[in-house]
């Protein structure tokens, strides 16, 4: 085999720091954008008037609380929490759910595969 194959790779060039932050700022606004549009789409469906929230809307409203931040910043008033609800159950589920999305959100970020060796 010759030297050619056993090189390692050049690691990609990487773009200047200030183009980088406006990239990083670009997306962090569009990502905000959508999940702000997404969660007022959403309120309706999952804060319904006739239904006394339990344990599972407690949950989701949980899961979905983060994705307020954005909509509360462009104007809308969205719900966060259901103040008519089954009590205690209701507000395990809620905690539930905003546990749930934590680990999902930062397990995400912060997970790096681990490389097995081959044998």
């Amino acid at each position: 085999m010759s030297r050619f194959f056993l090189m390692p790779l050049a690691p990609p060039a990487r773009a200047p720091w200030p183009r980088r932050l406006a990239l990083q700022a670009i997306r962090l606004v569009l990502v905000g954008l959508l999940l702000g549009w997404l969660y007022a789409w959403a309120a309706p469906v999952v804060y319904p008037q006739k239904i006394l929230p339990g344990f599972w809307l407690g949950s989701a409203h949980g899961a979905l609380m983060p994705m307020a931040l954005p909509s509360l910043l462009m104007g809308k008033d969205v719900p966060i929490y259901a103040q008519n609800n089954r009590g205690k159950i209701y507000k395990i589920g809620y905690i539930a759910g905003i546990n749930a999305c934590g680990f999902v959100v930062f397990g995400l970020s912060f997970w790096k595969p681990q490389r097995r060796p081959k044998p």
